[in-house]
């Protein structure tokens, strides 16, 4: 018998205090480890410290900064697998938006752990950096999917 779908419940994500963006805290939500918000909300503002001091000092154009980065990652494609038969195959699928946001800010959270700087908020604006400027590992990482996508694109028909 098939699983029911789920109901989909949007849960609302008031914006940050100091930008008053939803996808800022939607990212210190993410960074969020064990319940320490203020540690999570910390790293962040360094990170977007840091951004703001490379825009020349002003707020909104860090914040653009931060965006740009973030749709630099987001991917509008992925790999779904699909039972067809006995096998299994890899189907090339839309992202809805919500999920490549979500997926985005693991991506970049991923990225900025195992980089050499000193503190995670460095890591994260350096990462923010890079992937504004359309490199680094969480973009690598979402031209590694497109590829994956493309190689499975014979297997598109099979999408539900």
């Amino acid at each position: 018998m098939p699983r029911r779908k789920s109901v989909n419940f949007v849960r609302y994500i008031a914006p940050d205090a100091r930008y008053g963006s939803e996808t800022v805290q939607k990212l210190i939500n993410v960074m969020m480890f064990g319940g320490k918000k203020n540690a999570a909300r910390t790293v962040v503002y360094d990170a977007l410290d840091i951004l703001v001091k490379k825009a020349g000092g002003d707020k909104e154009k860090g914040l653009s900064l931060f965006i740009k980065a973030l749709d630099q990652i987001i991917p509008s494609i992925e790999v779904r697998p699909r039972r067809v038969g006995g096998s299994v195959y890899q189907i090339p699928v839309e992202v809805p938006h919500k999920r490549g946001r979500a997926l985005a800010l693991r991506w970049l959270i991923a990225a900025a752990k195992p980089r050499p700087d000193k503190t995670m908020g460095i890591r994260l604006a350096h990462e923010l950096i890079e992937a504004s400027e359309g490199r680094g590992t969480a973009v690598k990482r979402r031209m590694d999917v497109y590829k994956m996508a493309e190689a499975n694109r014979a297997f598109s028909h099979y999408a539900w």
